[in-house]
């Protein structure tokens, strides 16, 4: 019993001094850990830096390119001549010529579109849309042919052709003096024309007025050397007395 006495606290002075030992070399390595680690925390690496350049701005990347602005007046235009359209000063030769290439066309010759084509390269569309195609469309087949109608003439050969027979102008018409052109080198005429219509069995003659509008220098809205067929009336209604 005095034995194992003894022996006890011998084996427990032991044990202690082992678990000091142990917390004395976890307590060197905690300390070696910690000294490791850079002031701040966590290390964080710097940004690559970018290369794609500086940053553009919404000026920069904006398309610098901005269309011709639309032309204010005809002279800024460049428009070929109409088959058989004089080029000329003279407003009263272009509106009979004008006339006359109204009333004329031949189905043996050329078909529908080629013959409306021909003259809708007479009428000048202005800049600011006052005299649109589609009045050219009407004035047109108020002369008395359309696609339908060129179609059944073709099939009797079918061809009209047309003289000047008198030719008045601005204030020589009664409507132009009571309500005068709205500008400066804009010119009506209304021509009276022997129309003669022909076929494989028939033929025909007849009287037609036609009022025709043509814009000459020194309207800006005109070329700068020439006059220009702008429109023209074949509707009873409204032809220019």
């Amino acid at each position: 019993m005095g034995l194992l006495q003894r022996r006890t606290p011998l084996g427990s002075g032991r044990r202690r001094s082992w678990w000091i030992g142990v917390l004395a070399i976890l307590s060197v390595v905690a300390a070696i850990f910690i000294l490791a680690l850079p002031a701040g925390g966590t290390r964080t690496e710097p940004a690559s830096p970018s290369t794609a350049g500086p940053a553009t701005t919404g000026a920069a990347t904006s398309s610098t390119f901005s269309p011709a602005a639309s032309p204010t007046s005809a002279s800024a235009m460049v428009t070929p001549q109409a088959i058989g359209e004089p080029r000329t000063s003279d407003f009263r030769r272009l509106a009979g010529a004008a006339a006359t290439a109204i009333y004329t066309w031949d189905t043996r010759t050329a078909s529908y579109s080629e013959v409306y084509s021909r003259l809708r390269d007479w009428w000048d569309v202005l800049p600011d849309g006052s005299n649109p195609l589609t009045v050219f469309v009407q004035e047109f087949e108020a002369t008395g042919v359309n696609a339908g109608t060129f179609a059944t003439l073709a099939g009797e050969q079918a061809r009209r052709s047309a003289t000047v027979q008198s030719l008045v102008c601005d204030g020589e018409l009664a409507k132009v003096r009571d309500h005068p052109a709205p500008w400066v080198g804009l010119h009506v005429c209304t021509a009276t024309l022997r129309v003669v219509d022909q076929s494989n069995s028939d033929r025909n003659a007849y009287a037609a007025p036609v009022s025709v509008m043509v814009n000459c220098p020194p309207a800006t809205t005109a070329p700068i050397d020439h006059c220009a067929v702008v429109g023209f009336y074949a509707t009873p209604s409204r032809i220019v007395y």
